[in-house]
Order: structure tokens, then sequence, then C-alpha cells
């Protein structure tokens, strides 16, 4: 075996150690194809309206009086923005920050649930417990640990805020006007209590629709240390079931969010 192959296999076992224990498998990545789940950040990259946007500034770019190419940036951004994680502590006073969330929550098996149709519909659609049900009843009951990913196939609006969020205004009021689908709590506790789920992510702005005011499902999700991804992309091309998800922030300490680079591998059927 060369190098490559003995790493791909070394690697693969460990994913499988880390994440997938109650399936007692080995992923082989050599065969199959990863899919990027995030949005890049640029000028373009959408916030929540009372957040601060992505700024990248040039530190050195061109030639130096050394005679090599160099290039060097820096960056800000708020923690909520973009394709991003939620931590428990957003919502659970004394959950778990960004540094503290176990590897076991962020690489994971995948569970895609599809409401694109319903969300069509309404834009204000809350996942429903009875979304979930109708897929385990194709699927199978959702395994522990699952990283559960909701598609509304908003993601295809993307960098339109208006289209996207409902919304292109910036500030305060214009959290009144967002609009966008979500998970309903309820869902969410079934998720909790019923499944002991990993993660939850959906490819919107927010866990909770863009009405909400009281923020449920984050609440309830979050008090039971489950965090959260948001913003995510290309969840159209993950099957419904069989993906490895890996999805590792920027590693805050004491953070609330960050920035996240998902992933998935979905391997050859």
């Amino acid at each position: 075996m060369n190098r490559r192959g003995g790493l791909i296999k070394a690697v693969a076992a460990l994913l499988a150690a880390v994440a997938l224990p109650m399936q007692a498998q080995v992923v082989d990545l050599s065969k199959g194809r990863w899919v990027d789940l995030s949005h890049e950040y640029d000028d373009d990259t959408l916030y929540w309206p009372t957040a601060e946007g992505f700024r990248k500034d040039t530190v050195f770019e061109g030639q130096t009086d050394a005679g090599f190419y160099y290039t060097a940036y820096s960056f800000c951004t708020a923690e909520h923005g973009g394709t991003h994680l939620d931590a428990p502590v957003h919502f659970a006073e004394g959950k778990d920050s960004v540094e503290q969330i176990p590897l076991s929550r962020l690489i994971g098996p995948a569970v895609v649930i599809d409401v694109r149709e319903q969300s069509a519909e309404d834009v204000d659609y809350q996942a429903s417990r009875e979304d979930i049900e109708a897929w385990e009843a194709q699927h199978g009951l959702i395994p522990p640990g699952s990283i559960v990913l909701f598609k509304t196939g908003f993601a295809s609006r993307w960098p339109d805020a208006h289209a996207y969020m409902g919304t292109g205004e910036r500030g305060a009021e214009a959290v009144a006007k967002l609009h966008f689908p979500g998970i309903h709590p309820e869902a969410a506790r079934f998720l909790v209590r019923e499944r002991k789920v990993a993660s939850v992510g959906i490819d919107t702005p927010s866990i909770d629709h863009g009405q909400s005011s009281q923020f449920l499902t984050h609440r309830i999700l979050y008090a039971h240390n489950i965090p959260g991804f948001e913003n995510l992309a290309s969840l159209d091309e993950l099957p419904p079931t069989g993906a490895l998800v890996v999805a590792l922030p920027m590693k805050i300490g004491g953070g609330s969010g960050a920035p996240l680079r998902a992933v998935a591998f979905v391997p050859e059927e």
C-alpha cells in the first residue's frame, strides 16, 4: 500500500472511531465524493440584520523587496454570520462554548430531511415532528448520535438577502421583517428526548424560523448541549442517509459561535 492509500485508510478509521461507534463501520474515503456544505466568506456574505458583516483587509500583496511574491490579510467577522456554528452557550447559560463542544457532536452520520416542498409553499414554514416521522417511515429510526440536517432549498437563494432572509434591510428594525423556514420547537424536543441526536443544521439563517421572537428551538436544543449549524449550503447534493458530516468551526475560546467549514463525504453506492 502506498503512503496516500495508507493515510486515507488511517483517517477513515479515525473518523469511524470518533463518529460512528454505533455502526461499527469504516468509511472508505477513496470511494465516494466530498460535498462542501459552506458558503464562502466575502463581501456578499449574509449576516443577521444587527450583526457586523465580513471585512477583509490587505496587509501586503505583491512582490517584496527581496524579490518574491507574498500575500497576507486580516479579517473581522461577527460570530454569527455566513455558514457558522451556534455553540450551546449562545442561548443556554453554562453550556458548551465553541472550544468545549466534543468532536463527536461535529463529526458523524448525516440524516437529511427534505422540507423543500413545504418551504416553497410557506416561507415561514417550521419543520415538524411529522416531517421527521415521515422520513423515518421511509428510512428507519434516526440513530442516536446522528447529525440531522433540514433541507429547505433556501441555499439556492444565497446571497440575495431579500430572497434568502425576507429583507435586505439592516438594523434592529429589520429583524421583524425576516421571513425564512426553521425547525419547530416540538421537532426539537422530539430530537432531544427521543432520538438523542448529536447536532442539528439547516440551510437558512437560523434554526428558528424568521418570525420567531422567543427562539424556542435554539433554547431547547442548546439547553441539552446540542449545537446548531446555520446557513449551510449544498444539502441538495446529499442523500437522505449514508453521508458522513465533518463540521469543524474556528476554535474560539469562550465563543458563542464561529465560522464553520462543514463538509460531507458521500460513499459510492
